[in-house]
């Protein structure tokens, strides 16, 4: 008989089968000098923001003995305020960052028996979460020959939601990983044959570049349509853990039937609020960011490659003949960025001045004048 004891063979867990042989969500974490591989904000918080952060904790700490504010409502109407488009605080959601917001609605709107169709390449975590709560994950296609192929073609993503008729559709706007932003004619074409609801994933929206629209202006009138936003890049918050959404207020309702209790502690609600409070401070690095974006476009094409312009806090380029080689040739010279799946394609953060400079450095070493690699050992390319 089968035995846990020492020596004896090994119990195979109850893993549940659907589950068996995945992989989970593992960007790298390296100790290296420039770090540009999970669109972090590379600036560090400012000292005013701390500041309030650290009082409003602190002013929190004496009651810790006590569960936090079940409905986090001062946090639900600071952040429909930040938003602006007439929303209100029963129309705004949070978690502990946008991947928990996410979980909430494939809970409450997928499940088994239901399904959720996302257009590939796109974020990571959509399906990840998504077969986590048993659901049906259908890979949906992109069209359209601009900006490397990435576009997302209102016709064929409506046809393909009427085809299959998902309970969970994701839009990703930028889109990560090819920073590509959606027009809201796609939005409106997807909504209007599907039959669940339509999640319009921002999490970069703040990094777009002027007149790209936000799903927020469809909302009036869209019981379905769900926005998610995150604190975690512009707000360079991402240890701080906060994303939130924008709905009808039923639709945020419903939410209420899937969420653990207290799911957001004080302290996250206090560090949020204070964080939102210096808006424009913190804000401030994003014009930056995008500068720094906008160079590296510039400069990795001039290096011969073809970066794809980005909305987002990163750039995908392509052209490599062995990306993984690149990577670790990038890697050898202190500098992580992402391997996204992508064949001869490779994402990097826009950082700072400095760090794009390192990246740009390393990237001209690795690369000879006809985008192979070199000064790459035999064995590892």
């Amino acid at each position: 008989m089968p035995s846990d004891q020492p020596g004896a063979a090994p119990v195979r867990i109850p893993l549940r089968e659907d589950l068996r042989g995945g992989t989970p969500y593992g960007a790298p974490q390296l100790d290296v000098p420039v770090r540009l591989n999970t669109n972090e904000n590379s600036y560090d918080v400012p000292a005013e923001v701390v500041d309030a952060v650290v009082e409003a904790v602190r002013a929190e700490a004496s009651g810790l003995n006590r569960y936090p504010d079940r409905e986090f409502g001062a946090l639900r109407a600071d952040l429909a305020a930040y938003l602006g488009h007439g929303l209100t605080a029963d129309q705004v959601w949070a978690g502990n960052g946008s991947n928990e917001v996410l979980q909430h609605l494939v809970q409450a709107f997928g499940g088994p028996g239901r399904t959720a169709l996302g257009f590939t390449p796109a974020y990571s975590m959509h399906p990840i979460i998504s077969r986590g709560m048993g659901t049906v994950w259908l890979d949906g296609r992109r069209g359209g020959t601009a900006r490397g192929g990435f576009d997302l073609d209102p016709d064929l993503a409506a046809a393909q939601v009427r085809e299959h008729r998902p309970d969970v559709v994701f839009l990703v706007s930028p889109n990560n990983p090819t920073g590509t932003s959606l027009s809201l004619d796609v939005v409106e074409a997807v909504y209007s044959e599907c039959p669940g609801i339509v999640v319009v994933d921002e999490a970069y929206a703040e990094f777009a570049r002027p007149g790209t629209p936000s799903a927020l202006t469809l909302l009036p009138g869209r019981e379905r349509l769900v926005v998610t936003r995150t604190m975690s890049k512009a707000f360079a918050l991402a240890g701080a853990r906060l994303g939130y959404l924008a709905a009808d207020r039923e639709l945020c309702d419903a939410l209420r039937l899937v969420r653990l209790p207290y799911h957001l502690s004080s302290l996250t609600q206090a560090a949020a609020s204070a964080a939102l409070a210096h808006a424009g401070v913190l804000l401030s690095t994003v014009e930056a960011i995008k500068g720094q974006r906008d160079r590296i476009v510039t400069e990795v094409a001039a290096l011969g490659l073809i970066p794809v312009p980005s909305d987002a806090n990163f750039v995908l380029f392509g052209g490599l003949d062995d990306a993984a080689a690149v990577w670790r040739g990038l890697l050898d010279h202190g500098v992580l960025i992402r391997d996204v799946g992508i064949p001869h394609h490779l994402r990097v953060t826009a950082g700072t001045p400095a760090e794009t400079t390192a990246f740009l450095e390393a990237l001209a070493a690795v690369l000879d004048p006809a985008g192979t690699p070199k000064d790459v050992p035999k064995e590892q390319a």
